[in-house]
């Protein structure tokens, strides 16, 4: 039981992912890496927008939280984050600025909705 439940947690968030990244295009940006690994950790999505680099974690649920949407992106996450893309960012001397985005995605049989937050937070 636990294994087909794991499972569909899964699905749902690679589908959450895919719908992310198809809203990201829409919006004008620039995918560049999805589940980008480095040593222990992933980026979800990394894109490029208006000459910054955008480093975005997707957060996919089947009914709407009522919370805060940085609150679904723990400190300790957030700082695995922003550890993760400088290591990504030591290949990219040339840009200047980066961001961290948090996109949530609501998604099943009777709706999908898809909330992006740009600048969720800022390296400590």
């Amino acid at each position: 039981m636990t294994t087909t439940l794991t499972s569909a947690k899964t699905e749902l968030g690679k589908k959450g992912e895919e719908l992310a990244a198809e809203y990201l295009r829409e919006k004008g940006f620039a995918i560049l890496h999805r589940n980008y690994r480095i040593g222990q950790g992933e980026l979800d999505i990394i894109a490029r927008h208006q000459n910054m680099m955008v480093f975005v974690e997707v957060k996919t649920r089947e009914s709407a939280y009522l919370t805060e949407p940085v609150q679904l992106v723990p400190l300790s996450k957030q700082r695995q984050i922003v550890r993760l893309a400088n290591s990504f960012l030591k290949g990219y001397k040339s840009l200047e600025q980066g961001r961290f985005d948090i996109v949530i995605v609501i998604h099943n049989a009777s709706c999908t909705r898809i909330e992006h937050v740009e600048d969720a937070f800022y390296p400590m």
